[in-house]
């Protein structure tokens, strides 16, 4: 017996040297015997081996060594991974609509060693990519294309942790999500390299309590997965394993600073990559172009294309629009641009659709009002994924989703692939706050009667609270829904959705009253991002007196431009939106070509910190 124990070691430790030999194919001796004696012995060596390779410094040996004899279960959950994360979905999440993320992927701007500090700036976070580039990093990995130092990647998204409201361990959790874990041994999370990946933190419905929770370090004892958690993070559970955790920064603020040890910012696209997008994503590159020269012809336009989910969007729009040459507007607004989107998707166009069907007008607004309801209400709680309760909250029928998801193609969706349940999201929350804010507009419009002048005043009353309920917000929750609201308070715009809005409720005096409003708030000097949002709405509403008055000092040429001028605070903001929406600001800023002064200094610093390089 110990003649025949020697043999096996003295094999294992040859097929070791083997293994790691540079004419060795690149093959896995993992799966050559079945025997449980054997693989004992095998483990057990490989272990020793490791630990003594790595005690003499050869680090890349060992993991050489590791790597060569993984487990198949390893493989397995590359494939399935490699399977999952191969097609990329814009809008619907349904594979017969996707497209492979390897042909479309475009690379995003993406900065290092960020100080973690809390924007409160709402563009920017939502729908920057970050979803994308998880999707992105676990695929490379599943290739074998990058990141093979990792021996196991677990997405964990928290859109499905929500789903979960009985305790249990990590093993468990993670046999519910990731079957090939039921072949782990506890052993193994300590002897491999695991990273577990958490998407979406602002997604999760509990609040992580960092400071009542109690320790917890047995990967089998059962807890409530808050209490999981904040065990991983805080290294009480499986210290050796690597976190990366995705969020909008607000939400990101409840995990401790010490437990941080990289903040990476994803920004979204830069001006190249945004052109990309659409050479990539639009095959027509004679349209392409036409697309791109229109984006940058309205800064406002071109500005929001750092959110790939827009570039999505004005792709969907302008390729119909620009390619058909329909006789419509071109839009040039946000609220435009959203309200064609909204029209093309419900099929309200008396031009067919798709050459087989239009769907019932009436249906259609019914549908658009329940999903108003759903997006307002779950907005004002803060909620970007929904369950049944929610939808049934709101009056849905989740018996009838599908109904809902077929009138609004690809703006309401149900995720399918998730092992725990149904979740139901709008396709980004930019959508959520577009239907929100026509809801806020059809309800008003149900509401009243009679003439336009009748309900002159409720309706710029109506917008007056609005403008100040997002200034009250601290992190911008009402920032876009303020821009939407004005946009649609248009006329012209009204007239677009006529087929949902039954009566007009917008006249000219009204917007007037309304952009005069919001230029005293600016006078009022609230913050530098308040202010900014604030002239993005009166852009929405079409005024621009307050960029025209400080025209007059952007075109002086030379330098020291502002030098003996005195600006009132309304203006110096006016002058800071102008230049950040200047390509040549962004680029480069010279503030000696303004002045040298400590007011101006201190007065254009939001545009010093947006530019790649100032002096």
């Amino acid at each position: 017996m110990a003649l025949e124990l020697e043999h096996r070691i003295i094999s294992e430790l040859k097929s070791f040297k083997r293994l790691l030999s540079p004419d060795y194919p690149e093959c896995s001796e993992r799966d050559h015997y079945d025997d449980e004696g054997h693989n004992r012995v095998r483990e057990g060596l490989l272990k020793i081996t490791l630990l003594i390779l790595r005690k003499m410094n050869q680090t890349d040996l060992a993991n050489t060594l590791q790597t060569k004899l993984m487990p198949v279960y390893q493989q397995k959950l590359k494939s399935r991974l490699q399977d999952k994360y191969q097609r990329i979905s814009e809008g619907m999440s349904n594979h017969g609509d996707s497209t492979r993320l390897n042909e479309i992927y475009t690379e995003l701007y993406i900065t290092e060693g960020g100080s973690g500090e809390v924007n409160n700036e709402h563009e920017g976070v939502a729908g920057i990519g970050k979803t994308v580039s998880v999707q992105k990093f676990i695929l490379d990995w599943a290739e074998g294309e990058a990141n093979q130092d990792v021996h196991f990647i677990f997405p964990l998204p928290f859109r499905e942790l929500n789903l979960i409201q009985k305790n249990l361990s990590l093993v468990d959790l993670l046999n519910h999500l990731h079957t090939e874990t039921k072949e782990f041994k506890s052993a193994d999370y300590e002897d491999y390299k695991v990273m577990f990946i958490f998407d979406g933190l602002d997604e999760y419905r509990l609040h992580l309590d960092f400071q009542n929770n109690w320790s917890l370090s047995d990967v089998t004892e059962s807890a409530s997965v808050d209490l999981l958690l904040t065990n991983l993070i805080k290294g009480n559970l499986l210290p050796s394993a690597l976190l990366w955790i995705t969020s909008r920064p607000a939400a990101a603020n409840q995990i401790p600073p010490e437990c941080v040890d990289q903040v990476t910012e994803v920004r979204g696209f830069n001006d190249p990559q945004k052109e990309e997008y659409f050479r990539k994503r639009i095959n027509d590159q004679s349209l392409a172009d036409r697309i791109v020269t229109h984006i940058r012809s309205s800064r406002s336009l071109f500005i929001m294309c750092h959110i790939p989910v827009f570039c999505w969007i004005s792709a969907a729009v302008l390729e119909r629009m620009m390619g058909k040459a329909e006789s419509a507007e071109i839009p040039k607004t946000l609220t435009q641009m959203f309200t064609h989107f909204l029209i093309f998707q419900t099929k309200l166009k008396t031009q067919k659709y798709d050459g087989k069907y239009e769907i019932n007008p009436d249906q259609a607004r019914k549908t658009i009002l329940s999903l108003g309801k759903l997006a307002f209400e779950q907005l004002e709680k803060g909620n970007l994924i929904f369950y049944e309760e929610d939808l049934k909250e709101s009056s849905i029928d989740v018996r009838e989703v599908s109904v809902y998801s077929g009138v609004c193609t690809q703006i309401f969706r149900e995720e399918f692939g998730l092992q725990l349940g149904k979740v139901y999201s709008f396709v980004h929350l930019s959508i959520q706050e577009f239907l929100a804010a026509l809801f806020k507009l059809l309800s008003f419009s149900e509401q009243n009667t009679g003439l336009r002048n009748e309900f002159r005043s409720p309706m710029t009353s109506l917008l007056k609270r609005e403008v100040d309920k997002a200034l009250q917000s601290e992190n911008g929750h009402w920032d876009l829904f303020l821009r939407f609201l004005l946009g649609l308070s248009l006329e012209s715009n009204q007239t677009l959705l006529q087929g949902l809005l039954r009566k007009t409720v917008s006249s000219s005096d009204i917007n007037q009253e309304t952009a005069e409003y919001i230029k005293q708030k600016i006078r009022e000097n609230p913050s530098p991002e308040k202010s900014l949002n604030l002239f993005h709405c009166l852009n929405e509403l079409n005024d621009r007196s307050l960029e025209q008055e400080v025209q007059t000092y952007l075109s002086r040429t030379g330098n020291f431009r502002l030098s003996g001028v005195s600006l009132s605070a309304a203006q110096w903001m006016a002058l800071v939106f102008v230049l950040l929406n200047s390509e040549e600001a962004l680029d480069e800023f010279i503030l000696s070509k303004y002045d040298l002064s400590e007011e101006c200094l201190l007065r254009l610093l939001p545009v010093i910190k947006a530019s790649r390089k100032a002096e």
